[in-house]
């Protein structure tokens, strides 16, 4: 309990924000922002579909039972903590089968910071800021012990592909195979509202392309087809959402420190 020394208990955990009738956005606070992931909770005809599910930290099911109250549907985007981290809660996981496995079979996980971030985004090379001790900056709830932080598994009740189709009865999403950030990263586009979740694969901010199951050429593949999709609003699993224009700056910025070439529009 030294770890949580200091911090105090911030409530409500989650942030919820309506965009719109359908879409509701919930974020954690109380997190770093390297760790601060969206939660996307789309509210469709017949059923509901959330896309990732946070860190894990504090319960979705107890602190917002109203989720669940029609069985949702749960995508995780892909394998890391900050958005699978809940998934356990959810009766329904479909992820890309290229990450299922470390979504059922998780690393513990940490909130101790105190490494390096570089400037691209990884955690070595030229510094670009020092994290600090710990990741999160207050509690879920008296008691609470950062240092006991550990992700816990979930089964993928199916596996998910390109072109696969979410129906919610009055919205459609299609599965997009966007790998890059990891090996199964997807996207969710409505294709009737020129909508697009693109969990880590694209927002505005530094996009983490070193990591485990990272590939830096499949990135710049995935950069170059997201310009060519006709979106009008792109929500990320990070930052404010932002448009197509916004979309094709950062992927080509992205595009040309990586490949040196520039994106088709």
């Amino acid at each position: 309990m030294e770890m949580a020394q200091g911090l105090q208990v911030i409530q409500p955990w989650f942030a919820v924000n309506e965009i719109d009738h359908r879409t509701i956005l919930l974020a954690e606070p109380g997190l770093h922002r390297l760790i601060a992931a969206n939660i996307w909770w789309i509210r469709g005809r017949d059923r509901d579909l959330v896309i990732d599910s946070g860190n894990g930290i504090a319960s979705l099911r107890r602190l917002l039972p109203e989720i669940f109250e029609r069985d949702p549907l749960l995508v995780v985007t892909h394998f890391h903590a900050d958005h699978a981290g809940g998934a356990h809660e959810f009766g329904e996981v479909w992820a890309h089968g290229a990450d299922a496995g470390r979504i059922a079979a998780p690393r513990p996980g940490s909130l101790v910071g105190g490494r390096p971030l570089a400037t691209d985004g990884s955690l070595d090379g030229t510094a670009l800021a020092v994290l600090p001790p710990l990741l999160i900056n207050g509690l879920p709830h008296a008691g609470y012990d950062p240092g006991g932080y550990a992700v816990r598994p979930a089964a993928v009740t199916r596996e998910v592909s390109e072109g696969d189709v979410i129906d919610l009865g009055d919205l459609r999403f299609t599965v997009l195979h966007l790998p890059g950030h990891t090996a199964g990263s997807i996207g969710l586009y409505d294709e009737h509202a020129g909508t697009l979740f693109t969990g880590d694969v694209i927002y505005d901010g530094i996009l983490l392309d070193t990591g485990e199951s990272s590939d830096i050429e499949s990135y710049v593949q995935t950069m170059r087809r997201l310009t060519e999709i006709p979106v009008s609003i792109v929500h990320g699993g990070h930052k404010p959402s932002f448009d197509r224009a916004r979309l094709i700056e950062i992927a080509s910025e992205y595009i040309t420190r990586r490949a040196g070439g520039t994106a088709r529009s």
